[in-house]
């Protein structure tokens, strides 16, 4: 049976795929729905603000945010160094 985001399996088999862990894995996005379904499924995420788009108030919120994707970027490799 296929599975699509938000469901865990899709992020597992990327992360099996990669080499590593969901724990390894980070998803950039725009929006909310897969922000959250990363997040669940125990990847790390970046959101990338877009007019239009924000993240659900009452849900877990990424560690990076921006404004476009080169703030984001600069953001995460900051935190993996």
């Amino acid at each position: 049976m296929r599975r699509l985001k938000p469901a865990p399996e899709p992020y597992r088999h990327a992360a099996e795929r990669a080499g590593t862990d969901v724990g390894g894995l980070r998803l950039v996005a725009a929006h909310a729905w897969d922000i959250s379904g990363a997040l669940a499924a125990g990847c790390a995420a970046a959101f990338v603000k877009r007019p239009g788009m924000a993240l659900d108030p009452a849900g877990e919120r990424p560690d990076v945010e921006g404004n476009d994707l080169i703030e984001v970027a600069e953001e995460i490799l900051k935190r993996d160094r």
